[in-house]
């Protein structure tokens, strides 16, 4: 799949139009629906492929928040042979009560693969996660679809290497 099929598959599957209200708690007339394009496995195989173009000699393994980047490190994880740990938003209360799951030690280096950014945000919180309180070093944090509303900004701002597979305006998409 091109670039360009690849960009037109994704807006077909995922852009919808509309009142929405994003993650950061501003109002939008467009959604990208993560979940319409990340659960399509001829879209999920591509977009492996493209993040794997990211995986430098030096990540030890993958990283991926829940919900959304999950689907997204499984597939990059697959395609790459790299070793991934998931990410919770949230420390459950039981059973082992960590914020990660899979095997993660100290000193290693993760790539983070994420679905959308539009402030950074939760990429800012597990990258964050990763290298204060597990002394994991982040070599950079990958994203599907940039918005171009800052996210890129605020995650190079906080200390770390930001990359985007694509743009809102790659899709065409004008507010």
């Amino acid at each position: 799949m091109t670039d360009d099929e690849l960009k037109q598959r994704i807006a077909d599957a995922a852009l919808l139009h509309g009142d929405f209200t994003l993650r950061s708690g501003r109002k939008s007339k467009y959604y990208l629906d993560k979940y319409l394009f990340a659960t399509q496995p001829d879209i999920l195989a591509v977009l492996a492929g493209r993040f794997a173009e990211h995986v430098t000699p030096d990540v030890d393994r993958l990283a991926g928040p829940e919900l959304g980047g999950v689907p997204l490190v499984t597939a990059t994880a697959l395609h790459t042979g790299l070793p991934m740990v998931l990410i919770r938003n949230a420390k459950k209360d039981y059973g082992t009560a960590k914020r990660f799951e899979g095997v993660l030690n100290a000193g290693e280096t993760v790539m983070i693969t994420e679905d959308i950014a539009t402030t950074g945000g939760q990429s800012i919180e597990a990258a964050t996660l990763l290298r204060d309180e597990l002394n994991v070093r982040v070599a950079k944090i990958v994203v599907v679809i940039d918005r171009e509303e800052g996210a890129r900004e605020n995650i190079e701002q906080a200390g770390f290497a930001f990359a985007s597979l694509m743009t809102k305006s790659d899709l065409g998409i004008r507010e």
